[in-house]
């Protein structure tokens, strides 16, 4: 078995938020490959199935962003997994968007969800770095990650997302090489903006307030708030 770990906000409120691509990503996950419905265990909303013969756990944490290694945690211990077998799908700054890379261990770069994993499992995990692009000066960036996606965004999200999906056995699999050529995407019209070489990375207050109940609808609150944004309908 793998796990597969989405980090994002519980809750409409914060669906179609840039901080919640990771929810995005499972969410598309378990449509593409039949998986679900999700249901609440490990402080989570969790689905489990087969993708290409290989068993997976696909787990959406509703603690919040900085709390999401009490879900990772225990789900890996009851499935007695350890990181070797986690892949965490999250957010970028330090990508342009819609520019994903694939690595094992390292920092958490000041990422809340990954700051907050680390001491429950370790760094010894796979991350599946999503850009969202870097608004260009750090006092920004709580409102940019904590805010929709644009309406332009559209254009390389959602062939991304369905990228993703479709490639995910090369990734579980063991070929993050093979799934990053297989999921390179088509360059956003607008290039992203860069951080200041002497600026912090990232600083991001999470929300304080209780986790909202999730949702297990055909489409998903960030897929419904994303077709808000582009006038297109959802089913």
């Amino acid at each position: 078995m793998q796990i597969l770990v989405g980090l994002g906000n519980p809750g409409s409120r914060y669906a179609g938020h840039r901080h919640n691509v990771g929810f995005m990503a499972i969410d598309r996950i378990a449509e593409r490959h039949g998986i679900g419905p999700f249901r609440k265990k490990f402080n989570a909303e969790i689905a489990d199935g087969h993708i290409a013969g290989t068993r997976v756990l696909l787990v959406k944490p509703q603690t919040f962003m900085n709390r999401s290694g009490l879900a990772v945690g225990e789900a890996g211990r009851f499935h007695k997994l350890g990181a070797g077998a986690i892949t965490v799908f999250h957010d970028e700054l330090d990508l342009p968007p819609g520019k994903v890379r694939v690595k094992r261990g390292g920092g958490h770069g000041g990422h809340n969800g990954l700051r907050d994993i680390d001491p429950v499992i370790g760094k010894d995990y796979q991350r599946v770095r999503i850009g969202i692009g870097h608004p260009g000066h750090k006092d920004r960036v709580h409102g940019h990650v904590l805010s929709d996606f644009a309406k332009a965004d559209a254009d390389w999200l959602d062939p991304l997302l369905d990228a993703m999906a479709d490639a995910i056995s090369l990734l579980l699999s063991g070929g993050p090489d093979k799934f990053m050529t297989r999921i390179a995407p088509t360059p956003p019209s607008t290039p992203a903006r860069r951080p200041p070489v002497d600026g912090p990375r990232r600083a991001v207050a999470e929300a304080p307030a209780p986790a909202e109940p999730g949702t297990s609808s055909d489409a998903p609150a960030w897929k419904r708030a994303l077709g808000a944004l582009t006038g297109r309908r959802t089913p």
